[in-house]
């Protein structure tokens, strides 16, 4: 397992690149560059992290290919096509993206997110990016979300089936995945769950936390790893069954400050477990 997280500082070059993730001890990567990156810039960074035993755990793909917007829609089918391209490209382990949201919030819930008519969209646009693509290297992912397919293990057995595309692949957000008092509680038996269900398809995985709120009616808030209860110890001995190069990546703080303390829980949960990062 390797773990990772943004960084926050100039690296547009290779070498100053990989040298920021080495100070923090950091050993997975999101990839530095966009779609327009020229092929002899992305062959320098897949190089450098290659030779510093860096992994590039994930390309993000952040648009809402189920957009009502017609130009919205047709926009993000073609940003998401471009950075499966680039992933595949710079040897990244995976392109994400959430499977979108038939709303006009890209990322938010809607009466129509968990139907039967949007899983079927689901598939063919998933199907259309990875046919265009042909990625050999690389895989097309879509992460859990609480409003939106694929909200389960079960729904993301359901996926792989239908879309039936050997790079089409699993993004495990274990946060995200709760979304209710009785998730909450029972998260260490959702993950070790979802893991064994999904183990052989996942390619990445974030690393947050998750608070119950005591206000009613159910208040659920994303927050720093080791200040909710999520249950890292499993989380981090399920993902340890896993390859050896399983990247576990933080997102969404605002500050170096708050990765690092963020990052020194997690080690410190880790070295509990007897688990190298």
């Amino acid at each position: 397992m390797r773990l990772g997280g943004p960084i926050f500082a100039d690296c547009s070059d290779p070498k100053q690149w990989v040298y920021e993730h080495q100070k923090l001890g950091y050993r997975a990567a999101y990839c530095p560059l966009g779609p327009e990156a020229d092929d002899d810039t992305v062959r320098a960074f897949a190089d450098a992290a290659q030779k510093a035993d860096l992994v590039i755990a994930e390309v993000g793909a952040w648009s809402n290919p189920l957009s009502p917007d017609e130009p919205t829609r047709k926009s993000a089918i073609d940003n998401c096509r471009k950075r499966l391209d680039l992933a595949d490209r710079i040897g990244a382990r995976c392109c994400v993206n959430i499977s979108g949201s038939r709303g006009e919030q890209w990322d938010g819930p809607h009466p129509a997110n968990l139907t039967c008519e949007t899983l079927d969209m689901i598939v063919e646009t998933v199907r259309g990016i990875i046919d265009a693509v042909h990625p050999t290297r690389t895989f097309y992912t879509l992460e859990t979300m609480p409003w939106m397919y694929p909200d389960s293990a079960e729904s993301y057995l359901r996926l792989i089936d239908a879309i039936d595309r050997n790079q089409f692949a699993v993004h495990f957000d274990p946060a995200n995945l709760i979304c209710s008092p009785q998730r909450f509680y029972g998260n260490a038996e959702l993950i070790s769950d979802f893991v064994s269900k999904l183990s052989p398809r996942i390619k990445s995985c974030h690393g947050k936390d998750i608070a119950l709120r005591t206000s009613m009616t159910t208040h659920l808030d994303e927050i720093r790893p080791g200040l909710g209860e999520l249950d890292y110890a499993v989380l981090l001995r399920e993902l340890d069954k896993l390859d050896s190069d399983m990247p576990l990546m933080l997102e969404h703080l605002p500050t170096a400050e708050e990765y690092a303390l963020a990052a020194e829980y997690v080690r410190f949960v880790a070295r509990s477990e007897g688990i190298g990062l």
